[in-house]
């Protein structure tokens, strides 16, 4: 080949190549709403008892895991349900689970250890029958991999809660493999501890610790993992009730929906370059609007979604599509309300501003949301089904 030739090529790979390797980054912007007819909500399967999560082991099995508020987590497989669950802890939640009134305790979160197809670790989040936060670590049976070994059953952290309400409910790894836990400000009103914006109390918060140890260590990089006054396992504070976070699988960006007291329900953003240490504004904000006459704390985030309580009363996060099927919906945030059943699209403009659109409004309580392995979304209805998101027919 003539040296002329060579020189061509070296220089279209140079040019073209970079332009093609920056074509395959995740797109992070859009100046145009998803179009909401364009997509609809298929029932999977039904027939659970107060479904509140549903989560992938990541395992390459492409099992879906659903969990039931009364302590119950089953396998979904092909469009089928185990006849078995594959965790049962109904035993070990508050009796208030079981009244049939109204509850926020229960079996609230779980989450696969990101090296769960070699070790076999998993963790769950739930209410104990003294109505305290406990996370704790099992294992997967050793002769069944449809199933969990009770008995390996390790509590790695308990949180005390002053009040029935407010218990937060997600637990999600992060991309530095590190365990990000929810919890809320303890109950009641107004958060009466002040807990919201007290460093030194675990309620109110989003915890982030290593779960590679005996029971948990404290990341180097924890915002006050220095101080003896502060509590390490702090990562992001101000928050009221974080019912439902997700990371962007793409980007490693943390969005954490809210839930309001009276008047607004919010969901928050954290940058995956993020320190830590935000503080999202609860008690001295609900949403972006003054709550209390406190001044404002450092750090202080306002949420970049915010909507009335004429629009729903309780905000369920979802996740950032990155899917296959969907190709419009890339880059695309969705979230819902339980009350309403409203869901919606956000999403940055080129202008790098927050653009927010009703998606499509249903007739479900949205409980939760939930992705597969392959980045396709899921809805968890509270009234006993999951439904994926497909292309319209």
């Amino acid at each position: 080949m003539k040296p002329q030739v060579i020189l061509l090529v070296v220089f279209l790979l140079l040019t073209f190549g970079s332009a093609l390797a920056q074509d395959t980054e995740p797109p992070t912007t859009r100046d145009t709403a998803p179009d909401p007819s364009q997509y609809q909500w298929v029932q999977i399967v039904s027939g659970f008892d107060r479904p509140l999560g549903l989560v992938n082991a990541g395992d390459g099995s492409a099992r879906l895991f659903l969990m039931e508020q009364s302590g119950r987590v089953w396998i979904i497989s092909a469009g089928l349900t185990n006849p078995e669950p594959f965790l049962n802890i109904s035993d070990l939640l508050s009796p208030e689970v079981f009244s049939g009134r109204y509850s926020e305790r229960g079996l609230l979160g779980l989450a696969f250890h990101p090296d769960y197809a070699e070790n076999g670790l998993l963790f769950v989040h739930y209410s104990d029958r003294d109505g305290h936060t406990v996370i704790a670590r099992y294992s997967v049976a050793a002769d069944n991999p449809d199933a969990v070994d009770p008995a390996s059953a390790r509590i790695i952290l308990r949180v005390q809660q002053p009040f029935p309400n407010h218990n937060g409910g997600t637990i999600a790894f992060g991309p530095d493999g590190y365990l990000y836990i929810g919890l809320g400000d303890g109950g009641s009103q107004a958060d009466p501890r002040g807990n919201g914006q007290n460093p030194g109390a675990l309620l109110g918060k989003i915890l982030r610790i290593d779960v590679n140890a005996d029971t948990y260590a404290i990341p180097e990089d924890n915002p006050y993992s220095s101080s003896s006054a502060l509590a390490p396992e702090v990562w992001a504070l101000g928050l009221r009730n974080p019912w439902r976070f997700s990371f962007d699988r793409a980007t490693g960006d943390l969005y954490i929906a809210d839930v309001g007291q009276n008047e607004w329900e919010e969901v928050n953003f954290q940058a995956a370059d993020s320190p830590g240490g935000e503080n999202y504004g609860w008690n001295v904000y609900e949403g972006d609007e003054r709550f209390s006459s406190a001044a404002d704390p450092a750090n202080l985030v306002f949420p970049f979604v915010t909507y009335p309580h004429n629009m729903g009363c309780s905000v369920s996060g979802g996740y950032v599509y990155r899917g296959q099927a969907l190709p419009d919906l890339q880059g695309v945030y969705l979230f819902g309300d339980w009350c309403s059943g409203i869901i919606w699209a956000s999403y940055r403009d080129s202008s790098g501003l927050w653009q927010n659109n009703i998606f499509i409004d249903t007739q479900y309580n949205v409980s939760s949301f939930g992705e597969d392995e392959n980045g396709e979304l899921y809805l968890v209805d509270y009234g006993g089904r999951v439904l994926q998101l497909q292309a319209a027919s």
